[in-house]
């Protein structure tokens, strides 16, 4: 079962989690048979061992497998995660993303007004810490991808509702590949990176003073800030990886 090498590097985890998805969909991984181990699969793949673990990180948010302590990566059953998939979209890569902010503008206001009423004070050094790891990975060079999302997560927590963290755990290969698109657009322009620190702070900041209604607004504002972004980006951001990881 040897599939082809990857050398594009913004892509490798979507290609490796992309094929593995498929062979247990297609049941070439039986409900409760094991994943390869990394080892074999880094050489099968020709990929490092950080892109394996992403691709199998990527696979537990699907609900496609899960780790027990002992038997490594066990196969879980496909259908039963299968009740809501987003679909891919056409050649217009920025359609996918829009379509990805409109379905979280909703869900973001409702996630952080119900946070502002109810986080306890270690759900709010949770989100603060989250947010001051975004600025740590940017400074230290990185995209602050997962940190964004870490952001979101914790405001997902603190609503005292697990069907939010739950939900944003299903969504969250979309999400994070719109997060970094989103992301890559506005780190080219200094002033859109200050538009979304600020707006982060702000959403914070109303958490923080448990204002429900500031909240609701500040995400929603920042929802439709990041689709205009997106909606004016010049046409030659969506070629290559940017492109492959819209859709």
């Amino acid at each position: 079962m040897s599939e082809p090498k990857f050398t594009n590097e913004k892509t490798l985890s979507d290609r490796i989690t992309d094929i593995l998805a498929k062979q247990i969909r297609n049941g070439e991984y039986p409900i409760n048979s094991r994943l390869p181990t990394e080892k074999f699969m880094t050489q099968e793949y020709g990929v490092s061992r950080s892109v394996v673990r992403e691709a199998i990180s990527r696979l537990k948010s699907e609900g496609l497998v899960e780790t027990r302590q002992g038997s490594g990566t066990i196969v879980l059953n496909p259908q039963a995660n299968d009740v809501f998939r987003l679909a891919q979209f056409d050649d217009n890569p920025a359609l996918g993303v829009l379509r990805i902010i409109e379905l979280r503008r909703g869900i973001e206001a409702e996630m952080a007004a119900l946070a502002a009423e109810r986080r306890s004070k270690s759900q709010m050094t949770e989100i603060n810490s989250a947010l001051i790891d975004i600025d740590k990975a940017v400074n230290a060079g990185g995209d602050g991808v997962r940190e964004d999302l870490a952001f979101h997560l914790a405001i997902a927590k603190a609503t005292g509702n697990p069907l939010y963290a739950e939900l944003l755990g299903m969504l969250t290969r979309a999400i994070q590949d719109a997060i970094r698109v989103t992301r890559g657009n506005e780190a080219r322009q200094r002033q859109l990176a200050e538009s979304v620190c600020a707006e982060h702070e702000a959403i914070r900041q109303a958490i923080e003073q448990q204002d429900a209604e500031a909240a609701r607004a500040m995400a929603f504002c920042h929802m439709q800030n990041t689709a205009g972004r997106i909606a004016n980006v010049d046409p030659e951001y969506w070629k290559g990886s940017n492109k492959d990881a819209a859709r």
